[in-house]
């Protein structure tokens, strides 16, 4: 696989930092995600919102005192590049890895030791099940005013990974994150909603969450293409409990339903209706087969 790294396009091999770089040793860095979908075609991809993707790496870069090398419009097509040169024409998923390249020993963030990667990697169903069982984990999700979710910062990521391996070990497949004041914030890597009443309910980004672009465009299609009513406030954890239907979404995730939160029954336990709803038109649109909304879409092949 050929990878963007420092200026250049490279092989895989040669992408590398030194044990010494302070986003190794100190979790210094930033980065994004960003889908590709393979068309009915079979030979055009669609990348999904990449110019809000790398928007949003850009405001990332800005709160942690780091630089990106181009600008916005070149990002885009530096992540298009990627993918020809490794001539994708299969579901793929870019990672934009943002790091600071300094050997220095303190931990100290300064924009000119900020280096660029992007790799990509080949990408269908990030979690292989139709409904998965989750359980609220005993971590609490990192506050805004410690570690901003916001910024997708690499170092947050030790705070999934403990969360993630709690819900391993006690026999479910994935974590969801309480705030400090004890409301529902996100799961380990994805955002969460509720479906209650025929209404779809999810957490602010105010919650100690990412601004997630999935997330955001969840609610788009749900209102504005499907008509269902969306709330965005708060949820407490007994909410979970007795909700209607819920699923977690994400880049990775697209839209995951839970079947069951803390051993509790979520509907039947399954797909649910609304949620079944969305995952059909979700997946309509990042192949390209809503007109309305390629507006979302850029193709990678010309």
């Amino acid at each position: 696989m050929i990878t963007y790294f420092d200026g250049k396009f490279v092989d895989d091999s040669e992408a590398k930092i030194s044990v010494r770089a302070r986003a190794i040793n100190y979790g210094l860095g930033c980065f994004g995600g960003v889908r590709g979908y393979l068309a009915d075609d079979g030979q055009q991809v669609f990348l999904f919102r990449v110019p809000e993707h790398m928007a949003r790496l850009q405001h990332s870069a800005r709160v942690l005192f780091m630089r990106l090398p181009a600008p916005h419009a070149e990002l885009c097509e530096l992540v298009r590049e990627l993918l020809r040169r490794n001539s994708v024409h299969f579901d793929v998923y870019v990672r934009p890895l943002l790091l600071n390249n300094s050997i220095k020993l303190a931990p100290v963030m300064r924009e000119e030791d900020s280096l660029l990667t992007i790799y990509c990697l080949p990408l269908q169903r990030y979690i292989d099940k139709d409904a998965i069982d989750v359980c609220v984990s005993s971590w609490r999700r990192a506050t805004d005013s410690a570690i901003p979710a916001r910024t997708k910062p690499t170092g947050l990521y030790l705070n999934s990974a403990l969360a993630r391996r709690e819900a391993h070990d006690n026999g479910f497949d994935e974590a969801i994150f309480l705030t400090e004041y004890g409301k529902v914030s996100e799961g380990s890597a994805e955002h969460v909603f509720i479906v209650r009443d025929g209404t779809l309910i999810s957490p602010p980004s105010t919650e100690d969450n990412l601004d997630g672009i999935t997330r955001r465009s969840l609610i788009a299609l749900a209102t504005e293409d499907l008509g269902l009513p969306v709330l965005e406030r708060t949820i407490g954890r007994t909410e979970l409990y007795v909700s209607d239907e819920m699923f977690l979404c994400g880049t990775g995730a697209e839209i995951t339903p839970v079947g069951s939160v803390d051993r509790r029954k979520i509907g039947e336990g399954g797909v649910g209706p609304i949620t079944a709803r969305l995952q059909k038109h979700f997946a309509d649109v990042v192949r390209g087969r809503v007109p309305e909304r390629t507006s979302w879409l850029t193709p990678v092949w010309p």
